[in-house]
């Protein structure tokens, strides 16, 4: 009787191997973190926010087809807020939804097998951020993420418009 759970199992497993091998990959890097306009000052907080920035990478990526792989180098972000300086414990950053809007320059570049199939530099910034739905409002750097979702999808994705 265990038989047919343990395939079941097994089909399963496969199922989601093959649709992630069936995605494309993003790979980021941060150029120069120390003069960028503002991101964490704290060591852990700048690390954790580049860990969450790459991740969602990861994920818009796998919409691309496979064996493309995106490459994300961010030159300047500037986190939506402004932020009160506290000591010894975190910064507390407040966003009022004035001239305090996210932005993000990037340069990008997909391959596809090792070729250079697209590249460019993007800037992005949302100064109505707080207006309208954001899915990651809840979330660490949502509106950022956000920002990145719409570059992603008009940008990268155009024939799913």
């Amino acid at each position: 009787m265990k038989i047919p759970a343990l395939k079941s199992a097994a089909a399963i497993t496969l199922l989601i191997a093959s649709a992630a091998a069936a995605a494309g990959t993003a790979e980021a890097k941060y150029v120069n973190t120390d003069k960028m306009t503002d991101v964490p000052r704290h060591y852990k907080d700048l690390e954790a926010m580049e860990y969450l920035f790459t991740e969602h990478l990861k994920q818009l990526s796998e919409q691309l087809p496979a064996g493309q792989v995106l490459k994300v180098e961010f030159l300047d972000i500037d986190l939506a807020g402004d932020v009160f300086p506290r000591m010894p414990v975190r910064d507390i950053r407040v966003t009022k939804g004035q001239a305090d809007w996210p932005r993000i320059d990037l340069r990008y570049s997909i391959e596809q097998d090792g070729k250079l199939i697209r590249s460019g530099e993007a800037k992005l910034s949302d100064p109505n951020y707080q207006q309208g739905i954001n899915r990651y409002q809840q979330e660490l750097y949502g509106y950022e993420k956000q920002m990145l979702d719409t570059w992603f999808r008009k940008e990268l994705l155009p024939a799913k418009r």
